[in-house]
Formats: structure tokens, C-alpha cells, sequence
């Protein structure tokens, strides 16, 4: 019987490959919960006041990191579960502020694909992760590195 809800594996992951995720609406509820269970008790992210007559961005703003972290949720779902072995790495730079109404998606481009030379079984994956709200302003990119499971193990293919 087939298993619905598999992600995809490295053979699905060519470079080139592009998708992107449904959105997700960031709420002030959502920013709360996070900045207090992380202890980001900034005023940027907790006092009115301070927003109201000193931040450069208005609205209740959400860290990049709950950005980030609630993109990687949406990859997750979509295109990990079973398959995602290791986050390895990444860069990663916030474009734009993420406030409390908007909603991001993440739009994914494979711009690395290999074996991994240790571990036939697995690749390793480079994307560039766009994030973007529903203006389509560029809020965040990242390009994370993940060891990815492989169906086979590449033998095959030297034959």
C-alpha cells in the first residue's frame, strides 16, 4: 500500500527543481507564543509603546527567526517527512520586515544536488528559499544544505 505524504528524495531534487509551499498567515498570537517561549522578550517584539512611537517598522513584527523557523515548518510538510536525514548549514538574510496579518510562503530552487561521497544512500541538497508575503515583497532568503535520503545508491548509474 502506498504511503501518502512522503517527502522527496534526492533523485526528485535535480538542480533546477523549483516549487514553493502554501502560506502561512503569521498572527500576533503566533509572535507572542514565540517570543516568549524563546525568550525574545525584545520591545520590538512586546511593547506597544515602543513600537508606537520609536520603531521604524509599524505593526506588531514578527523575528526573522519564528519567519524562518515556520518556513522550515511549511518544508517540513511538504517535502521532508521520511527523507530529511540533516540540516547542514546555511546563509541566510532578512530582506523586509514579516508583521502581524501577513501571510509568507517559501518558493524553493535547487541550486545544488549530489551524492554524498561518504553515504551512497544520501545526497546533499542546496536550495535558495525565497520568502515571500502577499504584497510579493522578498522578505527572506536562505539557502540551507540538507543531507536528503536516496532511493538507491547510485551504483547503478557507474554502470
Amino acid at each position: 500500500m502506498d504511503v501518502l505524504g512522503l517527502g522527496l528524495f534526492y533523485e526528485d531534487l535535480p538542480v533546477g527543481r523549483s516549487f514553493k509551499t502554501i502560506g502561512r498567515t503569521i498572527t500576533e498570537t503566533d509572535i507572542i507564543n514565540f517570543v516568549t517561549c524563546t525568550g525574545m522578550t525584545e520591545v520590538l517584539f512586546t511593547d506597544f509603546e515602543f513600537q508606537a512611537l520609536e520603531s521604524d517598522i509599524k505593526g506588531r513584527v514578527a523575528p526573522g527567526a519564528l519567519v524562518f523557523t515556520f518556513m522550515e515548518g511549511l518544508l517540513t510538510q511538504c517535502s521532508m517527512q521520511h527523507t530529511g536525514f540533516a540540516f547542514l548549514g546555511m546563509d541566510l538574510e532578512i530582506k523586509g520586515p514579516t508583521i502581524a496579518g501577513d501571510t509568507v510562503h517559501v518558493e524553493v530552487e535547487v541550486i545544488e544536488s549530489r551524492r554524498s561521497k561518504t553515504r551512497l544512500t544520501r545526497g546533499i541538497v542546496r536550495t535558495r528559499n525565497i520568502v515571500r508575503n502577499q504584497r510579493g515583497e522578498i522578505v527572506m532568503v536562505y539557502t540551507p544544505a540538507r543531507m536528503v535520503k536516496a532511493r538507491t545508491d547510485g551504483k547503478e548509474q557507474a554502470a
